[in-house]
């Protein structure tokens, strides 16, 4: 039997590899995600990254 490997989809991120949290608003200041939202990316949902990406105008905008 042939070995099936998954194929997995790449997780687009809004990374731009600045990577630096700022210590007043606790985002990183290259791609405004918080460190939990980071540390999430890998595993989350399609939802899940949605929403987070869907959220990341408004904090630009506050910033």
């Amino acid at each position: 039997m042939d070995d099936v490997v998954a194929q997995v989809p790449p997780i687009a991120s809004p990374c731009i590899n600045i990577c630096r949290i700022d210590r007043a608003t606790r985002l990183c200041e290259g791609c405004l995600r918080t460190l939990d939202e980071i540390a999430r990316w890998g595993s989350g949902t399609p939802e899940w990254r949605a929403e987070v990406m869907a959220a990341l105008p408004a904090r630009q905008r506050q910033a």
